[in-house]
C-alpha cells in the first residue's frame, strides 16, 4: 500500500511540473521588460528617428523599411544584432550606441538620448 501511493504521488507530483511549463501557443517573456520608458513615447520616438525606414515595426505608420531586420514579435526575442541578451539595458543601450554592441552594425548612431531610448525600447516590448 505505501509503494502504490509513493509511485501514485510521484506520477502525480510529475504531471504537475510538466503542466507548470505549459503555456499553450503565448510565450512566456524571457526578461522583464521594465525599462523606465514609456510606450506611448517610444511610439513616437521611434517615428520622429524614422526607424521605419530601415525596419518593419508593427503599430507605427510607414515602418516598411527593409534595410535592418524586422522587429516583429521583438518583446520574444532573445538576442539583439545577435551580440547580446535582450535586456531593456542592453536595448537601451543598442538604441543610444548600436556601434558599443556590434562595432561594424549597419545600423546608425541617430542622436538619441537615453530616455528616448528607454521610451522606445518599451515600445518595442510590447510588440509580441
Amino acid at each position: 500500500m505505501k509503494i502504490v501511493s509513493i509511485a501514485v504521488l510521484s506520477f502525480v507530483a510529475a504531471l504537475m511540473l510538466l503542466a507548470a511549463g505549459c503555456t499553450g501557443d503565448s510565450m512566456t517573456p524571457g526578461y522583464v521588460t521594465i525599462t523606465g520608458g514609456n510606450p506611448n513615447r517610444g511610439k513616437a520616438v521611434i517615428e520622429h528617428f524614422d526607424c521605419g525606414s530601415c525596419h518593419i515595426i508593427p503599430g507605427v505608420p510607414n515602418a516598411n523599411g527593409l534595410v535592418g531586420p524586422p522587429l516583429i514579435k521583438w518583446g520574444e526575442r532573445t538576442f539583439i544584432a545577435g551580440e547580446v541578451p535582450n535586456t531593456p539595458e542592453n536595448l537601451v543601450q543598442w538604441i543610444e550606441v548600436p556601434t558599443s554592441i556590434e562595432p561594424h552594425t549597419a545600423m546608425p548612431v541617430l542622436g538619441v538620448n537615453e530616455q528616448q531610448a528607454r521610451d522606445a525600447a518599451a515600445y518595442l516590448y510590447t510588440i509580441r
